[in-house]
């Protein structure tokens, strides 16, 4: 296999404003009558090509997980699809089943998640367990199966995917899912990434995040250090014996991924 070079932050942002008209003209051309237009400013930083790069160059790196292919989408606030890529050659290479489960991690993310309060889709984890605080949680909101499934599937991870334009609902409450915050603090919408063990999810998504410059959360419910720090929105290990001894906690996939997703903050800081 020849070696790949994959951007860095700078030029993926770089990259960003390049593809900008690109990515307002194919949500046009996928926008359904009666329905929102896509935000348009969200589609300018997370179109089609910026989102692929972004998620290949995650995806590139250790991520404690099985090294498989995977899926991003793409919502914004109004909860319409912007974009829907993946990182393998077609379509297959990846979890068939992962496109949806991508786009509802992106629908959580953004339907859970508010200005001054990030919540990712792992922190939601025990939360919606039975005897949690959010318990049926991952009942609400169903997906719209003519969205996740018409269309050509030969469009699905393309700029003609069905998706775009529409959307998608679901509700889904294991790692993989983060709210989108752009550098004015703006919340614009959500990030999913499905295709791996869901904590390899998670980090892979975090990184992706990272990458688009869509990382300056406001706040959350992990990494408080003290009563004044914010915190933000990452995976948080704390189950023991079927408890999270915050609320909010996430089982383990593997040791590895435990280690690179607590090491995230360092990192991958986000952009407060």
């Amino acid at each position: 296999m020849p070696s790949l070079h994959f951007p860095s932050r700078n030029a993926l942002r770089l990259g960003m404003a390049a593809c900008a008209l690109v990515a307002v003209a194919a949500c046009s051309d996928n926008n359904v009558s009666g329905l929102p237009t896509i935000d348009l400013n969200l589609s300018r930083v997370a179109g089609f090509e910026p989102l692929k790069a972004a998620l290949v160059a995650a995806r590139r790196e250790n991520n404690g997980g099985f090294n498989l292919d995977m899926w991003a989408a793409v919502v914004d606030r109004n909860g319409l699809v912007v974009a829907v890529v993946f990182t393998g050659a077609t379509a297959t290479d990846q979890w068939p089943g992962s496109r949806v489960i991508a786009a509802q991690k992106a629908n959580t993310a953004n339907a859970f998640s508010l200005p001054h309060l990030a919540l990712s889709t792992a922190n939601l984890y025990a939360a919606s367990q039975p005897g949690g605080t959010l318990f049926g949680l991952q009942e609400a909101n169903p997906t719209n199966d003519e969205v996740a499934y018409g269309g050509d599937a030969a469009d699905y991870g393309t700029p003609r995917d069905y998706m775009v334009g529409k959307r998608i609902g679901g509700t889904n409450v294991f790692g993989g899912g983060l709210a989108l915050y752009d550098a004015h603090g703006k919340l614009v919408g959500g990030l999913g990434v499905s295709g791996d063990a869901s904590c390899a999810d998670h980090n892979i998504a975090w990184k992706m995040r990272y990458n688009l410059g869509l990382d300056h959360v406001p706040a959350g419910v992990a990494d408080k250090q003290a009563s004044t720090d914010p915190g933000d929105d990452n995976i948080i290990y704390d189950i023991t014996n079927g408890v999270s001894a915050s609320g909010f906690g996430h089982p383990e996939c593997s040791a590895d991924a435990t280690s690179i997703g607590k090491a995230l903050p360092k990192t991958n800081p986000i952009g407060h």
